[in-house]
């Protein structure tokens, strides 16, 4: 015997990325203002996954207020990597082609 429930709708709920979806390689980089403290001047430019980032504010801030702020990257990795990136071999041109010389036997 089935028994009948009203059909409620739903309450949307919203979506939460799972832990699993995130992206592997997010980077944060630590903008620090021209006021900021040595512990803030020590993190400048250098790029943290952010499972790895120090928390804000930094443990040795000695500021009033930490004007420090995360800038949000999808890789740590900056900059060109690759030869043909900065100003390598182009990837285009080929090498030269061994096929064109002679052979080492006597009868090519």
């Amino acid at each position: 015997m089935l028994i009948e429930t009203p059909n409620e709708p739903k309450q949307p709920t919203q979506a939460r990325p799972s832990k699993g979806s995130r992206n592997r390689w997010h980077a944060v980089l630590v903008v620090v203002p021209s006021s900021a403290c040595a512990a803030a001047q020590a993190c400048k430019g250098k790029r943290y996954l952010s499972s790895e980032a120090p928390r804000l504010p930094l443990a040795n801030c000695d500021a009033a207020s930490c004007g420090c702020k995360y800038r949000h990257f999808d890789d740590r990795r900056a900059g060109p990597r690759r030869a043909e990136e900065v100003g390598g071999p182009d990837p285009k041109k080929p090498a030269s082609n061994r096929r064109a010389r002679k052979g080492r036997r006597a009868d090519d």
